[in-house]
């Protein structure tokens, strides 16, 4: 009777040597060479699924708004609550990594998948430079019926943003991981409507700190400059204004006519977020500026 085979006496490859890796470091300027749009998951999303309050009656809907676009705007953007960071805007770390993965997508020699494993961008957030605008758009959303709606955002016309990025020497070279971060910030961006989502917004080029261009923006859009954009919004541009201006005329007319105009969670979030903050809003014509582009889970109506 043939007897089945001994595992235990299997010959065993033993590994002898591993490779030491070093972490190498790479510090990066970008500067923007399209405008970015800022939108996080905002804290009224956030609570309604952690509590679902269900679908309002046609009664309840027309007697509330749907919209607060100057919450909307408060509430958009991450923001960093500690006053020694030098910006008040930030935005994930995450995403740029996310951009230098897509970009190997497209250029020979490099793998999305390793780069995913290899690179590193340090930190949770990257702070933005830049002066804030208050951004409002229709859009139609991803659902089945492609619903329109209009969304209001925080968009920077100029910014910039300093990251630093960790590697193995081993494994990559410092000069490729500059070439894929200077080739995700024309093939992907970052933000909404980017290139990876068929849009135009959210490019950057790598950039000399001691540049011209890049001292500007950092002079003019740090923490102080943010956080008064925040408090008093301007209308990024003409379409911005006149959907602001109609909503403003709209809001004193329901109020005449006793809709409750009070949304309660989206000023809650925003308050908590930005205290003391006023909501004066005028026009800024020298960063009038129409854009297009396609979102990631929502496109231009």
């Amino acid at each position: 009777m043939a007897k089945g085979k001994d595992t235990k006496t299997e010959n065993v490859e033993i590994i002898t040597e591993v490779l030491k890796i070093t972490q190498g470091g790479l510090d990066a300027c970008l500067l923007g060479t399209s405008p970015i749009i800022l939108n996080r998951l905002s804290e009224k999303v956030k609570h309604e699924l952690l509590m679902p309050r269900g679908r309002k009656t046609a009664t309840e809907k027309a007697l509330s708004l749907k919209h607060d676009p100057f919450a909307e705007y408060r509430a958009a953007p991450y923001i960093l609550a500690d006053p020694r960071e030098a910006t008040f805007l930030a935005h994930v770390a995450a995403a740029f990594k996310g951009a230098m993965e897509t970009a190997a997508l497209d250029l020979p020699g490099a793998k999305k998948a390793q780069i995913g494993r290899l690179v590193r961008v340090e930190g949770e957030h990257v702070g933005l430079y830049g002066v804030p605008r208050l951004f409002m758009r229709p859009v139609r959303s991803a659902d089945m019926n492609r619903t329109p709606d209009i969304r209001t955002r925080v968009i920077l016309p100029t910014w910039a943003a300093r990251v630093h990025i960790t590697y193995p020497q081993q494994l990559i070279r410092p000069q490729a991981v500059a070439n894929l971060l200077g080739a995700a910030g024309f093939t992907a961006g970052v933000g909404d409507w980017r290139p990876e989502k068929g849009g135009n917004y959210g490019q950057f080029r790598i950039i000399e700190e001691n540049d011209p261009a890049f001292k500007r923006v950092v002079a003019a859009g740090g923490r102080a400059a943010q956080e008064e954009g925040m408090a008093n919004p301007v209308c990024y541009d003409d379409e911005t204004t006149e959907l602001l201006t109609w909503y403003q005329a709209e809001l004193i007319e329901r109020k005449q006519r006793g809709v409750d105009t009070h949304v309660a969670t989206t000023h809650a979030a925003a308050d908590s977020r930005h205290q003391g903050l006023g909501k004066r809003a005028r026009t800024d014509h020298a960063a009038a500026h129409r854009p297009n582009g396609a979102g990631s889970s929502e496109s231009l109506a």
